[in-house]
């Protein structure tokens, strides 16, 4: 007779594995498929299912080719980064000077409120003003994609910083001042540095939802600079023409697919360590 602690198990365990499926048949289909010759490609589920009888990079090379991937990989990465380092550097200054004051002041309990409301307006409302506004004060290419995502993020991450210098003590900051040190001395030597946990935790989180973004390049450079197009909105343009060309189309996506995998693979242990550190009071 099992106990109900062993029942237990066996439910996770087949949980676990019809979760494993679900994400390795996919996988499989993909790189089976990009793999294949156009020619090999049949309505027969088994013939679907079957490894290529020969492995070829063809597809590879013309997906490469079409979405001039190398390019929109790298504007991707600037992107990317520009915003990470953005977010940073601006995004805690702010929390830090709120943070330290919202306490005492209903002016800066105000701004935080503010921000914070910031998390409640979906961006489809501010989608048409914004693309005009952008396009008049020329920001319609990959510096003003930058600008976007570092206020776009500012109200998760006044969230999180302000949470996380509730565990630095202030008697730390009151020192560095009786020694002489100036607000922006202690913040760049004391603070900032005390705050590496949660700037791993949103750099992170800025990194993973800056690459995968597909709405905002698209209305922003829609009008603007194409030469800006990022990998993900390169591969939305792909899909629209090369839809019905499964080998190529699934050889693309594989290819847009590795960078964050990498980064993934790379980062897997600040990534949960992040999570954990997002999780402060």
């Amino acid at each position: 007779m099992r106990t109900k602690k062993e029942k237990k198990n066996i439910w996770m365990t087949l949980l676990l594995a019809v979760g494993l499926v679900t994400i390795l048949f996919p996988l499989y289909m993909t790189i089976v498929i990009a793999f294949k010759n156009p020619s090999d490609m049949t309505t027969n589920i088994a013939g679907l299912l079957s490894l290529p009888k020969e492995w070829s990079f063809h597809n590879f090379i013309e997906a490469i080719e079409t979405t001039n991937f190398f390019h929109t990989l790298w504007n991707s990465f600037v992107i990317t980064a520009g915003a990470v380092i953005g977010v940073i550097f601006l995004n805690s200054i702010a929390a830090y000077a709120i943070g330290r004051n919202m306490a005492k002041s209903k002016y800066f309990k105000g701004i935080y409120l503010y921000f914070i409301c910031g998390m409640f307006v979906p961006f489809s409302m501010l989608m048409l003003p914004l693309v005009k506004e952008v396009s008049i004060m020329g920001l319609d290419n990959r510096f003003g994609l930058i600008l976007l995502y570092i206020v776009f993020n500012m109200p998760i991450n006044t969230l999180l910083y302000t949470g996380y210098l509730k565990n630095i003590p202030i008697a730390l900051e009151e020192a560095a001042y009786v020694d002489g040190a100036n607000h922006w001395t202690v913040f760049w030597k004391v603070i900032f540095p005390m705050m590496k946990p949660m700037h791993a935790t949103v750099a992170i989180m800025t990194a993973l939802s800056t690459w995968n973004d597909v709405m905002m390049p698209l209305v922003i450079l829609s009008g603007g600079d194409e030469s800006s197009t990022t990998l993900p909105l390169a591969q939305l343009l792909f899909q629209s023409t090369f839809g019905t060309n499964y080998n190529v189309a699934f050889a693309s996506y594989l290819l847009a697919l590795l960078p964050i995998l990498i980064f993934y693979l790379f980062a897997q242990k600040a990534i949960i360590n992040g999570v954990t550190n997002g999780a402060v009071k």
